[in-house]
């Protein structure tokens, strides 16, 4: 694996990419994705619904035209977290899940997390990106540590005990070498 590896991200179309997703979400890899036992009308809705969310965006990741990573960006304020923190000014949630392989590439990850992240940063408004995985998820948690999150707390969402982490750009860029705007 290169130690650049460029990604294009685009947004995702809720019908086009739906029986794509629906492998992914519903492979056991993505237990913490939380949508194993969906069916592709159910992906279809769930993607039709974030497409018209005013604070939710869904987008494909894709290494030399082939898609490899789903990446979904939340305003906290209104989506996911809600009474759960206190948001700041420049505040993004973001979730994301590479697609499952039978042929794994060692660090390639790494580079998907932060290919997401500097997509995020790209964003001048953006001041700090917020993730909230499942406190079960060593495996995300490491990644999360890898780009610079900093676990704040254990909160209690419906679906999950999740461990609340922040990055700043300066911490990203501390933990990563990577220089954003």
């Amino acid at each position: 694996m290169s130690a650049r590896t460029t990604f294009h991200i685009r947004t995702l179309d809720p019908l086009k990419d739906a029986e794509l997703v629906h492998g992914w979400v519903t492979h056991p890899k993505a237990a913490f994705w939380l949508m194993g036992d969906a069916q592709l009308p159910d992906v279809e809705r769930e993607y039709m619904a974030i497409a018209a969310a005013e604070h939710h965006d869904a987008y494909i990741g894709e290494r030399d035209g082939e898609p490899v990573f789903l990446m979904e960006r939340y305003h906290p304020a209104h989506v996911e977290l809600v009474g759960l923190y206190e948001p700041e000014p420049g505040d993004v949630g973001m979730h994301f899940l590479v697609a499952p392989t039978d042929t794994p590439e060692h660090g390639f990850t790494r580079a998907v997390i932060t290919a997401v992240m500097e997509h995020l940063f790209a964003d001048p408004a953006v001041r700090r990106v917020v993730v909230e995985p499942d406190v079960r998820n060593t495996a995300v948690h490491a990644l999360n540590a890898a780009v610079g999150f900093v676990p704040d707390r254990e909160i209690d969402k419906p679906e999950k005990r999740a461990l609340l982490s922040f990055c700043t750009r300066e911490q990203f860029h501390a933990a990563t070498g990577r220089s954003l705007v």
